[in-house]
C-alpha cells in the first residue's frame, strides 16, 4: 500500500491540475502523475471527500466524470501554490482539527479560518504519490443525481425519489429527508430520513431512477442519529449466514449490488464471492432467478434447496 507521506503531495497536487486541465482524459492524467488509472480513480474518490470546514454541501471538492474524463467543478480553494512540506502539512492540519473540537477554544472561528487557509493553499506539489481504495465511476444519471441531492442538502428541502430496492426487486416511491452524502467502498449514498420507514436509511445513487427537490422543508426528528459505517457498510449480524456463490459473466453484477466479498477469479470471467444473507426464501429466489447463471458451493443445504425448487419448477411446467 502507498505510504501517506507519498499520498498527501499527490492529492494536493491534483486540483489544480485538473483545474488547469479540464475534461482530461484520466488515463492521460495518470500518466503524468506515474500511476495507473486504477490509482488515480482512487484519488479522485478521496478528492471528493476533502474541502473547506464545515463539509457539507457547497463545501466539499466537487469533480464531473463524463465517460473517462474528469473535470474540477468547485476547487473548495485549492489552486494556489502549496507552501508546507506534505509532511508540514499533515501534522499542521492534524493538530487543528484536534484543537477546533477541543470544547472551550477561546477563537475557534480563527481555528477553522487557519485550517481553511492551509487547505486552500495546495498547488505545486509535483506530482507523486496519493491514494485510496476503490475509484468513484459515476455515469451521467448518477452525477445528476448527486447534484440534485446536494441541492435539497444545501437549500435544507425534502425529495420524492423512485428507488429500486434490490433485495426486494422493485421500485418504489420514497419521499425522505437528505442528512448527507457518503461514499462507502467506491459508491455514493445518500443518507436520509426515509418517512415510508419511518426511519433513517441509506440510498444508493446509483439506484435512484428518478428525483425531484420539494418545496416543503426536510425534518428528520431530532433525536435523529447518523449511521456508523466506520465497519463498512454491511458489518456481519448474528442472524446472518454466508453462502459461496460462483458467477458466470453475466451474473457479476451481484458483486456490486449485494453485501459480497470477492474471493477468486475463476476461468470464462467468472468470479467466486462470499455473500452474507438472512433470509433463505430471499436468496433462492436470487439464485433461481438468474436462469443458470449463478452457482451455490455452499452451504450445501442451500444447493439442494435450490436443486429441488429448480426441478419442481420445471416438473409443473412440463418441461421434467
Amino acid at each position: 500500500m502507498t505510504r501517506a507521506a507519498e499520498r498527501l503531495p499527490r492529492l494536493l497536487a491534483l486540483v489544480p491540475y485538473l483545474l488547469a486541465r479540464p475534461g482530461i482524459r484520466i488515463d492521460d492524467a495518470a500518466a503524468d502523475f506515474g500511476v495507473s488509472a486504477t490509482q488515480l480513480r482512487k484519488d479522485l474518490e478521496l478528492l471528493w471527500m476533502c474541502g473547506l470546514p464545515g463539509y457539507g454541501p457547497g463545501d466539499l471538492i466537487d469533480l464531473s466524470f463524463d465517460a473517462d474524463t474528469v473535470t474540477v467543478t468547485f476547487d473548495a480553494g485549492m489552486r494556489r501554490p502549496l507552501r508546507l512540506t506534505g509532511g508540514e502539512a499533515t501534522a499542521l492540519l492534524v493538530a487543528l482539527r484536534a484543537l477546533a473540537e477541543t470544547p472551550g477554544v477561546a477563537d475557534g472561528d480563527a481555528v477553522r479560518r487557519a485550517i481553511a487557509k492551509i487547505e486552500s493553499a495546495a498547488g505545486e506539489a509535483q506530482p507523486a504519490g496519493v491514494v485510496i481504495d476503490s475509484g468513484v465511476s459515476e455515469s451521467r444519471s448518477t452525477a445528476e443525481t448527486r447534484r440534485e441531492v446536494q441541492r435539497a442538502l444545501a437549500a435544507g428541502r425534502a425529495i420524492r425519489m423512485c428507488y429500486y430496492t434490490a433485495s426486494a426487486d422493485r421500485v418504489a416511491e420514497r419521499v425522505a429527508d437528505p442528512m448527507r452524502l457518503l461514499i462507502v467502498d467506491g459508491r455514493g449514498y445518500l443518507e436520509a430520513w426515509c418517512r415510508s420507514a419511518a426511519g433513517v436509511r441509506l440510498f444508493r445513487l446509483d439506484r435512484v431512477d428518478a428525483l425531484e427537490v420539494l418545496d416543503e422543508p426536510a425534518h428528520a426528528p431530532a433525536e435523529t442519529e447518523h449511521i456508523d459505517v466506520s465497519q463498512g457498510l454491511f458489518p456481519p449480524r448474528p442472524d446472518q449466514v454466508e453462502a459461496i456463490l460462483v458467477l458466470d459473466p453475466e451474473a457479476r453484477w451481484m458483486s456490486e449490488y449485494f453485501s459480497c466479498e470477492e474471493l477468486d477469479e475463476l476461468d470464462g470471467g467468472r468470479l467466486r464471492v462470499r455473500l452474507r444473507y438472512s433470509d433463505d426464501s430471499w436468496l433462492e429466489r436470487l439464485v433461481l432467478g438468474n436462469g443458470g447463471e449463478v452457482r451455490v458451493e455452499a452451504p450445501r443445504e442451500l444447493a439442494t434447496r435450490v436443486r429441488d425448487r429448480a426441478r419442481a419448477a420445471l416438473r409443473r411446467s412440463g418441461a421434467a
